[in-house]
């Protein structure tokens, strides 16, 4: 089971950016997979969450409105677009998953598999 996120670079604020995630060595459509992010000298936090069962999807509050999670399971693959960029933003965005649903989320704990990570950062 391998996650694999990129995507990431330099934005400036206001602009946007879209995030991939590929699974590899399962099947994505019996699985939830969540965005999560963690800035410098800060907890890891949950950003967006896919659920397989009937992609519903879940943000955290920080990101609502500007955000959206989408699935392609037909490709594995799983995208986070990201619009109105703040500084705020800044992180490595990681992709990682669980079976069906986004228990937990936006907490980490039940979710495994997690990907090397992609760096966003953006200037003011």
């Amino acid at each position: 089971v391998q996650l694999q996120a990129s995507g990431g670079g330099l934005v400036q604020a206001g602009g946007s950016l879209r995030l991939s995630c590929v699974a590899s060595g399962f099947d994505m459509n019996m699985y939830a997979i969540g965005w999560f992010r963690q800035a410098p000298g800060k907890e890891r936090e949950g950003v967006a969450c896919t659920s397989a069962t009937d992609s519903r999807t879940f943000y955290g509050d920080s990101v609502k409105g500007r955000f959206t999670i989408s699935r392609d399971d037909a490709k594995n693959t799983v995208y986070l677009q990201m619009n109105s960029l703040k500084p705020a933003d800044t992180a490595v965005y990681y992709c990682a998953t669980r079976p069906w649903e986004c228990l937990s989320f936006p907490g980490t704990q039940l979710f495994g598999s997690w990907g090397q990570g992609t760096q966003v950062t953006v200037s003011s």
